[in-house]
């Protein structure tokens, strides 16, 4: 036994060494080759390779922004984005290949953010299904299809932390949380790039992960804006997520729009090269966002020439769209004002990264009518983006077992989004094809054909005009009825009254969240909430179904229907999902991973908050409150309902004290103890009670989804080690304090049995 173990360890070490000459033997290769090929290129040449311009694109092929084409040409262009299908894509490429001097040929990047043309649930959406291997399959089938599409570069995953949702953006990334966004940012690295990160896989893309960094704790929840926070702080919460990417060997990085420590993103060397290259040995490419170069004259940071030395000493490698890499680096270089030395490291990522995807081999790698024909929208991406858009969804609130409905009952299905298409697949739904996404009413009609449901629109999904005529020149196709408001409602009001059930559908234009759409009211539109209060009149239960991109302020809605479900958008199958969902065919089991605020005067507001001298108490006034409103949030992170009923049994440890390197588990008996089969995400959270520096009053370190039949138990194991307990401590090292803990198991943040150990 002891020498088959000695023989096992040592395969094992062989393995592992065979594996890292392997690499290493590659990547000799790799410089090789890019060594003969930079020796061939003039300065100019080497800039080109560092331009990213966008080329708009329709359906007839690609537009050429002016003096694009006589760019690529002279190889002045390292990669583009904005352009896909096989035919747009091969013309540019043909471009680079049989009219540059070097033959080097194009990235081609896009805004894959949440599926490419199936289109999935927004990220936010997504990230309430806590479900790992499904946010990868996600991932892995926009991929599949972007590669068809001609695609091999896709800026995501979006893994900002935030804590705000009036920040548009929110709709983009995982929540609030930072290690449940760790988990994501790794999900999805290696659903776009593959488990091994083989970049040659015809189904693989370079992926980049943004925007770095701390772009979601803009001020104020406005887009663009300063970011200002302490080290530990950016070290605690929001730079995780990133690390974790890198970690997962993530290709590509985009920097921020905002500034760190004064210094923007795009202007940063102590983020860019000192963090995130020296310390966490990131080795790929990487890109500034959109303009980004440019805009550091309006950060104050100097004139055409300062900013672009900046940004490139700093530790960019592609400018995306400003056009001053290529404007002033070579003039830079003759001033004598630029050492030559960086236009050749950034060059040389660059061509790394179109070599790891074996462009060099063949550069018209995917290009492919046929691929584009057989894998894009197929059956089995549409099955799984009905999936996704299921598990998704968050019943917040089901007074009475309101849901799910009965279809023998009379529903009235009453609101904007009932019959709605141009909504459903939400902001930077990229390539997605709004025609294509399936409606609720449409879904419905096809799976209850023999029932009389009615139907009354009651409102448009916006009556303000300032806001519409900001909207619609972005495609939100915002159209008014040709009835007026009042009739609207009234309509609503008589279909209601003949109904058992009402369900309202309702929420958000697309465009309301996302990028540059920040809003300083979240709640539901002025001209919904009058719907909702005209049909609460009827004293008819109301089940509220929401469609959005941000944690809404919902109070009123709370206290005033029986049932909310949070959709979100859905994406290309979100007809079909909600149907089954409300009807109860899936049953819901998605929990919240961002705070619903009861009001914006709570933001920022997210369960891992740190405890203050004076903790709440609602006896005293002087004591850390609001006069006006609980602290609580309406829905806390992690919360979401279940047709069925979960019990937890009290937390059992199999040690109440440990040492460092130690483990011990910590079990509780989960019982379905409702009449539907479902599933549970059993969430485990951790305090240090005493530290050198202040700890959060609870901190996510674990989870696990669990299926069971109605009536059935399971023992639910967590193992924890001292690595859960580590922090940063008063000296900046990340490592364990001796002391008391609390551990928190249950269903939500807010809902948790606790236990007690030490660490000695």
């Amino acid at each position: 036994m002891k020498l088959s173990k000695i023989v096992i360890a040592s395969c094992l070490v062989l393995t592992g060494f065979g594996a890292s000459a392997q690499k290493a033997a590659r990547d000799a290769k790799m410089d090789a080759y890019i060594n003969k090929l930079m020796a061939k290129m003039t300065i100019d040449e080497k800039i080109g390779q560092l331009n990213l311009p966008s080329i708009g694109f329709d359906v007839t092929g690609p537009i050429l922004s002016q003096g694009v084409e006589e760019k690529i040409e002279k190889g002045m262009v390292g990669g583009v984005f904005n352009t896909y299908t096989p035919n747009a894509v091969r013309k540019l490429q043909e471009l680079a290949i049989k009219k540059t001097r070097l033959k080097i040929p194009l990235l081609f990047g896009y805004d894959v953010i949440h599926g490419h043309r199936t289109i999935f649930p927004i990220p936010l959406g997504l990230s309430a299904s806590w479900d790992m291997p499904l946010i990868q399959k996600t991932a892995r089938a926009a991929a599949d299809e972007a590669t068809a599409d001609g695609l091999n570069w896709v800026f995501s995953p979006m893994v900002d932390i935030a804590r705000d949702p009036r920040w548009g953006r929110v709709a983009e990334g995982g929540g609030e949380d930072t290690w449940l966004g760790s988990q994501i940012a790794r999900a999805m690295v290696k659903g776009y790039q593959g488990e091994n990160n083989d970049l040659r896989r015809e189904d693989a893309v370079l992926a980049c992960v943004k925007h770095f960094a701390l772009y979601g704790a803009a001020e104020a929840g406005r887009d663009y804006n300063t970011v200002d926070m302490s080290m530990r702080k950016m070290t605690e919460t929001y730079l995780p997520a990133y690390k974790a990417a890198v970690d997962a060997g993530v290709a590509t990085v985009m920097s921020s729009f905002n500034e760190i420590n004064g210094v923007p993103a795009a202007a940063n060397h102590w983020l860019l090269t000192d963090l995130l290259r020296n310390q966490w040995g990131f080795k790929g490419m990487v890109a500034t966002d959109y303009t980004a170069i440019m805009e550091l004259k309006n950060h104050g940071m100097g004139d055409d020439a300062q900013v672009a030395k900046l940004a490139l000493v700093a530790g960019n490698d592609m400018d995306m769209v400003s056009d001053l890499f290529i404007g002033e680096l070579k003039k830079l270089v003759q001033a004598k004002k630029l050492d030559v030395k960086y236009i050749d490291l950034a060059c040389r990522r660059v061509l790394e990264s179109k070599y790891k995807l074996g462009l060099f081999d063949d550069p018209y790698r995917n290009i492919s009518e046929n691929r584009a024909k057989n894998n894009i929208m197929n059956a089995e991406k549409l099955a799984l983006a009905k999936e996704a858009a299921e598990k998704s969804m968050v019943l917040l609130k089901n007074d009475n077992n309101t849901l799910p409905l009965q279809a023998g009952k009379k529903i009235a299905f009453v609101g904007p989004m009932v019959k709605n298409q141009r909504d459903l697949i939400g902001n930077w739904s990229g390539a997605g094809d709004w025609k294509k996404a399936i409606s609720f009413w449409d879904a419905l009609q096809a799976q209850y054909p023999s029932n009389k449901f009615t139907y009354a629109k009651g409102c448009n999904i916006l009556d303000d005009k300032a806001l519409i005529d900001k909207l619609n020149p972005h495609d939100a196709q915002i159209v008014l009825d040709s009835k007026s408001p009042a009739d609207l409602i009234k309509e609503a009001v008589e279909t209601a009254k003949d109904a058992d059930v009402v369900v309202a559908m309702m929420g958000e234009a697309f465009g309301m969240s996302g990028e540059a759409a920040s809003r300083s009211d979240i709640s539901l539109p002025a001209n919904q909430q009058n719907l909702l209060k005209a049909l609460r009149e009827t004293g008819k239960p109301i089940v509220l179904v929401l469609m959005n991109g941000r944690p809404l302020t919902l109070q009123w809605e709370h206290d005033n229907t029986a049932a909310i479900l949070e959709a979100w958008f859905p994406g290309t199958k979100a007809g079909d999902a909600i149907a089954d969902v409300l009807f109860g065919k899936y049953n819901p089991s998605g929990k919240l991973s961002m705070t619903f605020p009861r009001s914006v005067g709570q933001i920022p507001i997210y369960y891992n908050a740190k405890g203050t001298g004076r903790p709440f108490n609602d006896e005293q006034k002087y004591t850390s409150k609001y006069l006006d409103i609980p602290n609580t949030p309406l829905y806390p992170f992690g919360h979401g309902l279940s047709y069925t009923t979960f019990g937890y049994s009290a937390i059992k440890l199999s040690k109440t004290s440990i040492r460092n390197g130690e483990r011990f588990t910590a079990t509780v008996t989960l019982n379905n103890t409702g009449k539907y089969d479902g599933e549970e995400t059993v969430q485990l959270y951790i305090r240090d009670m005493v530290g050198s520096v202040t700890r959060p009053v609870k901190e996510l370190k674990g989870f696990q989804k669990v299926f069971l039949k109605a009536g059935e138990s399971r023992t639910v194991t967590f193992n924890v080690s001292t690595d859960d307990l580590k922090f940063y401590d008063i000296n900046m090292k990340y490592t364990t304090e001796p002391g008391d803990f609390k551990l928190f198991i249950g269903s939500s943040s807010a809902d948790v049995k606790e236990a007690d150990f030490k660490l000695l």
